[in-house]
């Protein structure tokens, strides 16, 4: 495949004359549900646009992009493996890319690539729309890699009890509780760093959490990040328990389900992430043109 061809990677801006053509882009890209959820926020604010799928090679995302741009395309949505590249690729981050150190969202402005991180927003907006109450509560933050970084910022705005982020090895959940002490100092919040050998250990884990996000890539093989005996220390049926992957139920959800706790995947994450992105394009004023709640509920039904 040639990436410097748009025509090859499924979206190519010049075939849509008169519509602003966005497109979401990772490898690999055709389960995804953006196009769809865009489709509907477009119906549902009345633009035209045309939203499709772009597939880099890896590697090859830089190229690609600038194709897209350059062929006047308007805005990307960037999924797995892109986001770093996407953060490189982009002339100015916001201060909210900056600290996630990811960008899912880009946009073209006066000759200028904008880039974004709108999971974390996403996420807040989704568990406060399920009732979850984020302040003074005690939250787990299950991986320390570029998922769990892009929503520690907006979870910590929301001024838990305490960001508890637990990881295989101690060296990159360590490097996240530095890099977020001040804003976790700032907003009054104990962050500390565990591994998930220590949520086995009662003296280590002295207290059940609020909330447990699972950020770890392991709901894609229907794995858990947790031991039967983490499970016992971190769970009580007032827990609630968030997978970040969408669309099924993950042993880490089946865990907390025997625990009596809540659930629910990311689904939700998903389409309030994309409604973000879908604002910073079309315009703020389009706010309460769109309905994100409405959306999930269509994909669910």
């Amino acid at each position: 495949m040639n990436p410097l061809n748009p025509a090859d990677l499924h979206t190519d801006p010049r075939l849509f004359v008169g519509t602003d053509v966005y497109a979401v882009t990772g490898n690999p890209i055709s389960h995804t549900k953006s196009p769809d959820i865009h489709r509907r926020f477009a119906e549902q604010a009345k633009q035209k646009i045309h939203y499709g799928r772009l597939q880099p090679e890896m590697n090859t995302f830089s190229v690609a992009a600038k194709s897209f741009f350059d062929a006047g395309g308007k805005g990307m949505s960037v999924t797995v493996p892109f986001k770093l590249d996407a953060q490189t690729f982009a002339d100015v981050l916001t201060s909210r890319a900056q600290l996630a150190g990811a960008v899912n969202t880009l946009w073209i402005k006066d000759g200028k690539i904008y880039g974004d991180n709108t999971d974390g927003a996403g996420l807040v907006r989704d568990l406060l729309a399920q009732g979850i109450a984020l302040h003074q509560s005690r939250i787990l933050l299950l991986g320390a890699g570029g998922a769990a970084r892009g929503v520690i910022g907006p979870l910590l705005q929301q001024s838990p009890k305490c960001l508890v982020i637990a990881n295989r090895s101690n060296a990159k959940a360590d490097e996240l509780v530095k890099l977020f002490a001040d804003l976790a100092a700032s907003a009054e919040v104990a962050i500390e760093s565990r591994t998930l050998l220590e949520l086995e250990n009662a003296t280590k884990t002295p207290y059940p959490f609020d909330l447990v996000i699972n950020a770890t890539a392991a709901g894609l093989t229907d794995e858990s990040p947790l031991s039967a005996q983490a499970v016992a220390n971190i769970f009580v049926p007032s827990s609630f328990a968030y997978d970040m992957v969408y669309g099924k139920s993950t042993a880490f959800m089946q865990q907390a389900l025997q625990k009596g706790a809540r659930v629910s995947d990311g689904l939700g994450m998903l389409v309030e992430q994309a409604a973000d992105a879908f604002l910073l394009w079309r315009g703020e004023q389009l706010a309460t043109a769109i309905d994100p709640r409405a959306v999930l509920a269509k994909l669910r039904s």
